[in-house]
C-alpha cells in the first residue's frame, strides 16, 4: 500500500487549480531580496527535509543531484533512509505536475510542519531540466560530482542577474572550490544549534563574590530529608536553568543544584558530597566539582536523561556505569543497564562480525570492559571472587547496537549512550524516545572527537540535545573539564 502524500499528512497544500486563472506558478513575483539555493546531495543525505528549510526562498537542485541520490537509495543506514524520505517527497510533489509546471518551478508546500516555529517555505523548487552552458576553467572537469554542480551554479549566476544564487553543501572542499570560482557557497545551518560550540551550555555556574550581600537578604534555608534547601530570590537568579549547578569558586564553598524557576526566584538544593567515601557510588568517589555534579545528576531519581561532555579521561564512562551499577544492585531501582555507542570505524555497518548482536558489539566496548576491570579491581576474594563478581556484572549489563533499537521501548533500564557526539540529530531522537517508563538515559560525548562525515560541533546530536534540554526540570547537563587518567595521559592532552 502506498505511503501517504504530503497533502494527505498535511503537509502539502497546493493553491488554486491552473484552470481558474489563479495558480500561484503564475503570479508575477518580485525577485528582490530572493535567494536561489543550490543545494549539494550530501544536504538532502543529511537532512530530507532541507527543501522546505529555505522559508521564502527558491531552491534548486542539478540533475546530478538526483543522480546521486539515486546511487545512495539502497542500504539500512541513515543515509540511505534519508535519500528515500527525499524521493517519497519529490514525488508526492510532482504527481500532479505538467511539464510546464516543473520549468517554471513547483510551489514548495507551505503547511510543512518540521521547521519548528518557524516561517513556512514559501518559495520555489527548481529542477534541471535543460543543460546550461559549461562556464568551468580549462582544465577542471565537469562530467560528473561537485564540478558538475559548479558548471551548473556558475551558468545560473549568469542567467540570474536579478537573484542571488548561493550553493549548499556539506562538503568544505566543494565550498572552497566555489569560493576560488566567485561562487557564494554556505554550510547547511538549519540544524545548528549554536554559532559557536565554545558558548555551548556548561552545565554550571560560579556565583560572583558579591552574591550573598546582594541575594542573601530575602534568603531562607531549610532541611528536608537530610538535604538543605535555599530559596533566592534576585536579578543573577533569571539567567538559571533547572538542574543546572551553581557553586562558590572558593575552598569550602557551597556547591548546589538549582530545583526550582519561578521568575526572579529560585531553590537550590546542596548537593551531596560524593568526594567523600561515606558518599561513594559503586567504589567510585568524585575527584572534583565537576564530577560531583555528574554523580548527583546520575543518581538523581527525578532526573530522566543526563548528558555528560568532555574530554578522554575525564570519567563520563566510568560514572555512569558505577551510577548505573549502584542502583540496579543495590537498590533495584533498574531492571539492568544497557550499554550502547555509534558504531563507526571506515564503515557503520557490524553485520560482518561473527556472532550475535551482543558477540559483534563487543570489539567496540572496550571502554566498558576497561571500567568494568576498574569497578571490580578491588573486589575481595582473588581472581576467583573478580572472576565471579564480572559474570554477576555481565549478566546485568546488556550490549546492544543502535542498527536494532527502532521501533524498541525500554522499561526501568539504565541506558548508557556512549560516544554520542557522533549521533545527528535525527538520530539522537530516535534513541531518547526508545526510552519508555521508569528508564534514565545518560548521554556520553566529546565534541571535539566527531568521526562522523557532515558532522560538526555544532550540528552534533548531542550539541542538539544539550541545548534543547537545558530548560526541561527533569533533564541535567555538566561538562567534565580536568583529566583524570595519569600524568602521562593529561600531559599528552595538553601538547599533542
Amino acid at each position: 500500500m502506498r505511503s501517504k502524500s504530503l497533502k494527505q499528512r498535511g503537509v502539502y497544500e497546493p493553491g488554486p487549480t491552473a484552470a481558474s486563472g489563479e495558480s500561484r506558478e503564475t503570479k508575477p513575483r518580485s525577485r528582490a531580496g530572493r535567494r536561489l539555493f543550490v543545494l549539494d546531495t550530501n544536504v538532502l543525505m543529511h537532512d530530507p527535509t532541507a527543501i522546505f528549510r529555505f522559508e521564502e526562498h527558491d531552491v534548486y537542485l542539478p540533475m546530478v543531484v538526483l543522480e546521486e541520490l539515486d546511487a545512495h537509495k539502497t542500504g539500512l543506514s541513515e543515509a540511505s533512509r534519508n535519500v528515500r524520505q527525499v524521493s517519497r517527497f519529490l514525488d508526492d510533489m510532482m504527481r500532479d505536475a505538467t511539464k510546464e509546471q516543473i520549468d517554471r518551478g513547483l510551489q514548495l508546500p507551505s503547511g510543512y510542519s518540521g521547521n519548528h516555529g518557524k516561517n513556512p517555505s514559501t518559495g520555489r523548487l527548481f529542477f534541471q531540466t535543460r543543460q546550461l552552458p559549461s562556464v568551468l576553467p580549462d582544465g577542471l572537469p565537469g562530467q560528473g560530482g561537485d564540478n558538475a554542480i559548479l558548471a551548473q551554479v556558475l551558468a545560473l549566476q549568469n542567467e540570474h542577474k536579478d537573484e542571488r544564487v548561493i550553493l549548499v553543501s556539506k562538503d568544505i572542499n566543494l565550498r572552497i572550490k566555489a569560493a576560488v570560482l566567485g561562487v557564494h557557497a554556505e554550510d547547511y545551518y538549519s540544524d545548528k544549534t549554536l554559532e559557536d560550540a565554545d558558548i555551548l551550555y556548561s552545565g554550571m555556574t560560579a556565583l560572583p563574590a558579591d552574591f550573598w550581600e546582594r541575594h542573601g537578604k530575602d534568603m531562607r534555608s531549610w532541611k528536608e530529608a537530610d538535604r538543605t534547601f535555599y530559596e533566592i530570590t534576585g536579578p543573577a537568579v533569571r539567567d538559571w536553568r533547572p538542574n543546572q549547578g551553581v557553586f562558590e569558586d572558593i575552598p569550602e564553598g557551597i556547591e548546589g543544584l538549582v530545583r526550582k524557576m519561578s521568575g526572579d526566584t529560585a531553590t537550590i538544593q546542596l548537593t551531596r558530597d560524593h568526594r567523600n567515601e561515606r558518599h561513594n557510588v559503586w567504589g567510585v568517589t568524585a575527584r572534583n566539582r565537576e564530577q560531583n555534579f555528574a554523580l548527583n545528576l546520575l543518581m538523581d531519581p527525578e532526573i530522566d536523561f543526563v548528558t555528560v561532555l568532555g574530554p578522554a579521561g575525564t570519567g563520563k564512562t566510568l560514572l555512569a556505569l558505577a551510577a548505573g551499577l549502584m542502583q540496579t544492585l543495590e537498590t533495584n531501582r533498574f531492571v539492568e543497564i544497557i550499554m550502547t555507542r555509534v558504531t563507526i570505524p571506515l564503515g557503520e555497518d557490524i553485520g560482518f562480525l561473527p556472532g550475535t548482536e551482543e558477540e559483534k558489539m563487543e570489539p567496540w566496548m572496550g571502554a566498558l570492559m576497561d571500567n568494568l576491570e576498574v569497578l571490580t579491581g578491588s573486589q575481595e576474594g582473588g581472581n576467583w571472587g573478580r572472576a565471579a563478581t564480572n559474570d554477576l556484572l555481565r549478566n546485568r549489563i546488556k550490549i546492544r547496537s543502535l542498527n536494532f533499537m527502532r521501533g524498541r521501548t525500554f522499561l526501568n533500564r539504565f541506558l548508557i549512550l556512549d560516544e554520542a557526539q557522533n549521533l545527528t540529530p535525527k538520530q539522537m531522537k530516535a534513541l531518547i524516545t526508545r526510552a519508555g517508563p521508569g528508564t534514565k538515559l545518560a548521554c556520553l560525548g566529546n565534541i571535539a572527537q566527531i568521526d562522523t562525515p557532515y558532522l560538526t560541533e555544532m550540528t552534533s546530536g548531542l550539541t542538539y540535545a544539550v541545548n534543547r534540554f537545558r530548560g526541561w526540570p527533569h533533564s541535567g547537563h555538566v561538562t567534565l573539564v580536568r583529566g583524570e587518567r595519569s600524568r602521562l595521559a593529561d600531559f599528552a592532552s595538553d601538547i599533542l
